[in-house]
């Protein structure tokens, strides 16, 4: 895993985003039917929001993004996605760990969806996050806040 960072995201960053997003998610979106290349990068447009997001860099080069969007009852863990050739070394799984270190300090629950049959639930279930509901193409998922032992 290499050194890793993230800086808040700007509304110019909306577009490397998106393709991003329809890169990583093309694979199981056809698996399941669904994949359609303008309505892909369109969803993450009208979902955007800058002030709830992070983009991952390494090395200063773009890497990949995550929203961490505030709700009535959880914080929703949205648009996590690490470029192909950085994924499974690490990175993602220390990028999870920071996130939900942050909301166990402010007591927050976490929740998300994830796509049916992604590998990606694995991590989220490493993390802590179990099953809430499933549909044909969404697995919701929830991870209530740790509390860390006390320290004598």
């Amino acid at each position: 895993m290499g050194d890793w960072e993230l800086r808040p995201a700007l509304t110019a960053d909306v577009e490397a985003v998106a393709e991003l997003r329809s890169v990583v998610l093309r694979a199981d979106l056809e698996r399941l039917g669904r994949y359609d290349e303008q309505r892909v990068r369109q969803r993450l447009r009208d979902g955007f929001s800058p002030a709830h997001t992070w983009l991952i860099e390494m090395g200063g080069a773009f890497a990949g993004c995550v929203s961490l969007r505030p709700a009535e009852d959880a914080h929703w863990l949205e648009h996590f996605y690490l470029a192909p050739h950085l994924q499974g070394n690490g990175v993602g799984a220390a990028v999870l760990r920071s996130l939900l270190a942050r909301c166990d300090r402010d007591g927050l629950r976490v929740r998300l969806n994830v796509l049916r049959g992604s590998p990606a639930r694995r991590l989220y279930e490493r993390h802590g996050f179990t099953l809430e509901a499933e549909d044909p193409v969404d697995v919701f998922m929830v991870r209530e806040p740790t509390r860390a032992a006390p320290v004598d």
